[in-house]
């Protein structure tokens, strides 16, 4: 019986290998568990991580054993000074174990658990593997945020790394035949004069200077400072798709604390699903009651102001932001509208529909309407909303348990909903 003993050392980074490993065959669990996070936590805290709680039986491995049956084993077990060969150990009495635990009166088997903290990256790789955005199509390249280097010739200067030895090599044959050129001239100069030359004094001067040009021309150095070239790069910028996410919420008298919950838990999560999509998003976040007004992200989610239902001011103050700071030529246009369906009148209503039709379906991506009520009848401003069904650009879905969250953003989102751009 052989015991085989691992020394090796961990090398850099092996953890993070071997963590992926563990995240890979418990991967089942984890994701049973991303909708029970988000029902019971606020998904601002969320969206930073999780813990996740394992079955030991999920994290055992598999493992090669030798036969208990069969083959010669000889055991030591040391200390052992009251037993020896061939005779029975007793079993211990029931109840007097050694562990300090209170035992349990329950019949029922239970099994430990084993918990998985998650980190912010890991947590939204797997709260949104299966969603994507519809029409998330590439419309315009416009912010230039991140570069690429892209090559731009050669230089006279540079760090040895990018020295580019065949057009270093090219520069000095050209300096190499330029000089030889010239002392070849001046050589056969000289040779011309010396057998011209009568003067034994003088025909010696002129051998000594010809002996000197030749050396000089057999010792030109092969590689000068001068031929060295060095690829030169330059900053290029590289687009990226410019995306405006439009959340209206209705924070009217009738939209009570549950009604308000669920709808700032679903923009939470969309807010988290968009940037993790772009990397050049901008929110505009609108609330309304009587009035609509843009306000910032914190003012969104905790301002105490409410009153009556008023809803089309809401779509035409978003109509007016896009003509004034979104080029629909520039930008991808999305909107998430949230309301419990109430209105104070059927023409309200009715100006929402003109208002979604005329002006907001031809300039933007994708719309969707979230009602949040228990109703079993439809209100005015879902019925309004149902001719739109059809379109590519629009879908509606109703809610009104946290726990429906998940299912009815996964709905809006599915992959299979991705939409081809006309």
């Amino acid at each position: 019986m052989s015991n085989i003993i691992d020394r090796r050392k961990n090398s850099k980074g092996k953890s993070l290998n071997n963590r992926q490993k563990f995240l890979k065959r418990v991967e089942g669990q984890i994701k049973k568990a991303l909708p029970e996070i988000l029902s019971q936590e606020k998904i601002k805290d969320s969206h930073n991580g999780g813990k996740v709680k394992v079955p030991v039986k999920g994290i055992k491995e598999h493992s090669f054993s030798h036969d208990p049956g069969s083959g010669n084993k000889n055991i030591v077990r040391p200390g052992n000074d009251k037993f020896v060969e061939g005779d029975r150990v007793p079993k211990p009495k029931q109840g007097r174990g050694s562990g300090r635990g209170k035992g349990s009166n329950s019949p029922e088997i239970t099994e430990d658990e084993f918990v998985v903290e998650l980190s912010r990256e890991e947590f939204l790789a797997y709260f949104f593997e299966d969603l994507e955005l519809p029409n998330m199509v590439k419309k315009y390249m416009q912010s230039t945020d991140s570069f690429k280097n892209r090559r731009a010739g050669y230089v006279k200067y540079g760090v040895p790394s990018r020295l580019n030895v065949k057009t270093s090599y090219q520069q000095s044959l050209a300096r190499q035949i330029a000089l030889k050129g010239a002392f070849q001239q001046k050589i056969k100069e000289l040779e011309e004069k010396i057998k011209k030359e009568k003067d034994k004094e003088k025909k010696k001067m002129l051998q000594d200077e010809l002996e000197e040009r030749k050396k000089h021309m057999r010792t030109i150095p092969f590689f000068e400072e001068v031929d060295l070239r060095y690829n030169n790069f330059e900053k290029v910028p590289l687009p990226t798709t410019s995306a405006v996410m439009f959340c209206i919420m209705d924070v009217s008298a009738s939209m009570g604390f549950h009604e308000k919950d669920i709808a700032k838990r679903f923009f939470t999560l969309l807010y988290i699903f968009l940037t993790k999509q772009y990397k050049n998003v901008e929110i505009v976040f609108i609330r309304h009651h009587t009035v609509a007004k843009e306000v910032d992200e914190e003012e969104f989610f905790n301002s105490r102001e409410s009153g009556g239902t008023v809803v089309a001011p809401s779509l035409e103050l978003m109509h007016k932001i896009i003509r004034e700071r979104y080029d629909v030529d520039q930008w991808n246009i999305y909107c998430c509208q949230a309301t419990d369906g109430d209105v104070w009148s059927d023409r309200d209503a009715v100006d929402c529909g003109r208002i979604v039709e005329r002006d907001l379906l031809p300039v933007i991506q994708y719309m969707a309407y979230l009602e949040i009520n228990d109703h079993d009848i439809d209100g005015s401003l879902w019925q309004v909303y149902s001719r739109f069904k059809e379109k590519a650009q629009f879908s509606m879905r109703n809610i009104y348990d946290v726990s429906q969250i998940w299912p009815v953003f996964k709905g809006l989102f599915r992959k299979n909903k991705v939409l081809e751009e006309s």
